[in-house]
């Protein structure tokens, strides 16, 4: 996979024309700061930030993945919500 056909899943996820589940937003969160910021090492928000929680929880899952299997996994799954559509 390369930086180019990962920066086109990351342009194509921005005009699907229909908005993805949070469950399915929270993966291409969670991957995208994977490839971009590696492995989470921010403290976990409080327990009343719920978004912040949830999107510090799909970044922690990613833990480990190196950077081209998180690529992988983000295009494949930006690749099937356009399947959807």
């Amino acid at each position: 996979m390369s930086q180019a056909e990962f920066d086109k899943a990351a342009e194509d996820v921005k005009n699907l024309s229909k908005k993805p589940s949070d469950d399915d937003l929270l993966k291409l969160y969670g991957l995208f700061k994977q490839v971009t910021a590696g492995d989470n090492n921010t403290s976990k928000p409080g327990m009343f930030d719920l978004k912040g929680k949830y999107k510090w929880e799909a970044w922690e899952a990613n833990k480990g993945k190196g950077k081209e299997d998180a690529q992988k996994a983000y295009i494949a799954l930006v690749k099937e919500l356009q399947a959807k559509q």
